[in-house]
């Protein structure tokens, strides 16, 4: 609760010296310190000379860090239906990313299958972290296995869920701003019997550009306060539960 209390105000300020973040979460500044190492580990931001600067590229860690706490909620609501001892298949992206980390965190046998490079790194130091990450071609900019020998390693599995990221939404489905990327999840997508959708409200703002889950292929989403109504009833229409997370602490 700590380190998402300190990336949101880093996130807000851009940049917050070791004192000012110690007085705001009062605790100590060498207890400060020990989180920036943890955060800048994880390449939530960076240090620079007594401060915490949020990072300004456009990768996935990038994505980790802004919006943070909305994105840590919905993993969070997302989590609640995983069990123990379940294995699930978990899509490259911040929201899912987060929910890796949860399920490798707090929940007892969770097998997680991928095709995210970022998010196996990312979760193998937890304690229970338990990941098959399918073999592929390696794009470099999102950190992902592509290409046709994703489809042959996922070939011998089937799991009940997959959580999935999009780009963007259109009345044909959910979108997606990379073509192999959405072919390679696409696929992955074949093997599970639900399809689960983790994203911020923003994301209905974006159109993408291919198409990666119809509308008649997602079960449900998770997602934050701010989508609008209309969105809401389309995607009921289509028989997609829709799961809010509120912004508000407490509620």
């Amino acid at each position: 609760m700590r380190h998402t209390k300190l990336l949101n105000l880093v996130n807000r300020e851009k940049r917050v010296s070791v004192a000012g973040l110690a007085k705001a979460l009062g605790v100590s500044e060498v207890t400060i310190r020990k989180d920036l190492t943890v955060l800048e580990q994880k390449g939530l931001l960076r240090r620079e000379h007594g401060y915490a600067v949020m990072i300004t590229s456009d990768d996935i860690a990038n994505q980790l860090s802004f919006n943070y706490e909305r994105k840590h909620r919905i993993a969070m609501r997302a989590a609640e239906s995983v069990h123990n001892g379940e294995t699930v298949m978990i899509d490259s992206g911040a929201c899912c990313t987060l929910l890796a980390e949860e399920l490798a965190t707090n929940r007892r046998d969770v097998t997680i299958i991928t095709n995210s490079a970022f998010l196996a790194a990312f979760v193998h130091k937890q304690p229970n972290a338990h990941v098959i990450l399918l073999g592929g071609e390696y794009q470099n900019e999102s950190q992902v296995m592509v290409g046709p020998m994703v489809k042959k390693c996922v070939a011998d599995f089937h799991v009940d869920k997959i959580f999935v990221s999009a780009d963007g939404f259109t009345p044909s489905g959910f979108m997606s701003d990379n073509l192999m990327r959405s072919e390679a999840i696409h696929a992955i997508a074949a093997h599970a019997s639900h399809v689960i959708v983790l994203a911020e409200s923003s994301m209905f703002e974006s159109t993408g550009v291919v198409l990666a889950f119809p509308l008649a292929e997602v079960q449900t989403l998770y997602t934050d306060e701010d989508i609008g109504d209309t969105v809401i009833q389309e995607l009921h229409e289509h028989d997609i539960h829709v799961y809010t997370v509120s912004l508000v602490d407490g509620e």
